[in-house]
């Protein structure tokens, strides 16, 4: 038997309504609890709301994705489910510390939420925009945000798997990157994100978050968490450090998947919404076993399995 992997997932995933069949379920509704009370506003409502209104403002779908990804983790859990590893795409890596025993939920849901403010503080002083290139080698990502920045900041942002990769960055750059990469086996699709991640612009949030994670204390990991910025497992010496590179420095999630499985990884559980990250997992190596957790069917599925095979 191999070993497994939890994803959390990113912004992005976000969707009105998510997580709806799951209340209910001791464990998620105690995570949201913990959540609303240290966030300042009724998470599950946000997850709830079916307008997508709420979903729309970075404060709230950060708190409320990471909320969501750290129940199913905890329900798993209690379901005598533990992973040998954790992960988290971009946000993630954030839920990823309480799934890691780094740090307690109530200590990750307040630096989501003190991130999440940061990071719109910096969308409102610099907007930017970021863009998915697909079709292309990681070389030609390069060459495309070199020859298109023109004096304005546009930078790989998002590793996803081969042959997908986001760049981030002013918006009349990302626009002129779009409009460039075009040819044969070449798509461009814009995301829809409240500013330029993983980019020079979020310096100022970067700034912000450094002062705060200045009295963090982060214990070592129980479960190895494999950090975004260098696709290595973190380290309690190094995990402030690496949260503020996290803000302005790439996602290296087709890297971390690779190291995973390069460690005997075969199965990957997505905590979170939208199946994007167990999709990615399958570009990067289709042998792989993904699951996903969109529902209270899906968790007790999810669990069963796992526990067939762990008890293999």
């Amino acid at each position: 038997m191999g070993k497994v992997a939890f994803l959390l997932s990113g912004q992005g995933s976000q969707r009105p309504g998510m997580g709806a069949t799951l209340f209910g379920t001791p464990e998620i509704d105690e995570v949201f609890c913990e959540a609303s009370d240290v966030c300042g506003f009724d998470v599950a409502a946000a997850c709830l709301d079916e307008t997508g209104a709420s979903l729309a403002d970075t404060a709230v779908s950060q708190p409320a994705l990471c909320a969501l990804s750290v129940a199913q983790v905890r329900a798993l859990v209690k379901r005598g489910i533990k992973p040998d590893y954790v992960a988290g795409f971009s946000l993630g890596q954030i839920g990823a510390l309480a799934a890691s025993g780094m740090l307690d939920a109530k200590t990750a849901f307040s630096l989501v939420r003190d991130r999440s403010r940061a990071m719109a503080e910096a969308c409102r002083l610099r907007p930017g925009s970021m863009c998915a290139l697909m079709g292309g080698t990681e070389q030609e990502v390069f060459d495309v945000c070199s020859s298109c920045a023109e004096g304005d900041v546009l930078v790989p942002a998002n590793f996803n798997a081969p042959g997908q990769i986001v760049v981030s960055g002013d918006a009349t750059a990302v626009a002129r990157a779009k409009e460039a990469w075009s040819g044969p086996g070449r798509r461009s699709a814009m995301l829809a994100t409240a500013g330029a991640f993983h980019s020079p612009l979020m310096r100022p949030a970067a700034e912000v978050f450094a002062a705060r994670l200045e009295n963090v204390v982060f214990d070592e990991a129980k479960i190895p968490l494999v950090c975004n910025v260098d696709a290595r497992p973190l380290l309690a010496d190094d995990a402030a450090a690496h949260l503020v590179a996290h803000l302005t420095s790439p996602v290296l999630f087709s890297q971390s998947v690779t190291w995973l499985v390069e460690q005997g990884v075969d199965t990957f559980v997505e905590c979170g919404t939208g199946g994007v990250l167990a999709g990615l997992v399958r570009r990067v190596d289709k042998g792989t076993v993904r699951m996903r957790i969109e529902s209270r069917e899906d968790l007790e599925a999810v669990a069963e399995k796992l526990a067939e095979t762990q008890d293999d």
